[in-house]
């Protein structure tokens, strides 16, 4: 078997560093599918996090695992946040605590408005952003406030996605495959939003199969292939390295 390159520094390493957010030896399975298999990160308040890697590479059951969905479901490992231990919680005691999942989906509700769709995320506490912190952010959804939420453009839906994981107190925002389907123009938006939302403090780890854009707008990355975690460096260091990306993300 041919042996792989070392390409920097590894994450299946038990994480020394104090971090804001860290995922320690995680093991996750569908039915009987071993998907996550031993991964280990941390990131630090307000950094972006790109975890990236090929189509099945385990990035999406990572974000599930994290957000404690129970499909996949973890059998071994530690997921911390905030110093508060995530790993022995539910889906809903996991959201309440700080994190934030946008899927790829999105998932907006059909049948309600706009606004409807971010009061109904605010009625279970801790209530996060502010309806008018919220649309000062995004003023295309003040704008459409009153119009259901299903029948906005792509991108407005997105914008509605992720406004209505910070209508939650928000800590860490797991963002799946933000940019799918969206036109450049519509993601240079999403991005500026992205960067405002760091300089709130908030942490975001985003899984996106359009790898240069995520790695220009993040701080770090964390590369996966077949569950496992393969590079743990920054964002810059991956761009930098030719190999690297042709390896693991055919870029």
């Amino acid at each position: 078997m041919t042996r792989k390159p070392d390409f920097g520094r590894n994450a299946n390493h038990a994480a020394t560093a104090p971090a804001y957010f860290s995922v320690w030896d995680i093991h996750a399975y569908y039915g009987e599918s071993y998907i996550v298999q031993g991964v280990s990160f941390n990131v630090h308040e307000g950094e972006i996090l790109a975890l990236l890697g090929r189509n099945g590479a385990g990035k999406t059951s990572t974000l599930r695992t994290i957000a404690r969905l129970g499909s996949p479901e973890l059998t071994r490992g530690e997921i911390w946040l905030d110093h508060q231990a995530m790993h022995p919680l539910s889906s809903y005691q996991a959201a309440r605590a700080g994190i934030g999942l946008v899927p790829e989906d999105r998932r907006i509700i059909q049948g309600l408005s706009v606004e409807e769709n971010l009061q109904l995320a605010q009625i279970a506490p801790p209530a996060g952003w502010s309806l008018e912190r919220l649309y000062e952010l995004f003023p295309r959804l003040k704008e459409r406030r009153r119009q259901e939420g299903t029948t906005l453009s792509g991108g407005e839906q997105q914008m509605l996605a992720i406004a209505r994981a910070l209508a939650r107190d928000v800590k860490l925002l797991l963002l799946d495959e933000p940019y799918e389907g969206l036109a450049p123009v519509i993601v240079d938006e999403i991005e500026r939003t992205l960067n405002l939302i760091k300089e709130q403090g908030i942490t975001t780890v985003i899984v996106e199969q359009n790898a240069l854009r995520a790695l220009a707008l993040a701080d770090r990355s964390v590369i996966l292939d077949t569950g496992k975690v393969v590079f743990d460096g920054t964002a810059q260091e991956v761009l930098d390295n030719e190999d690297l990306r042709h390896e693991y993300l055919a870029i």
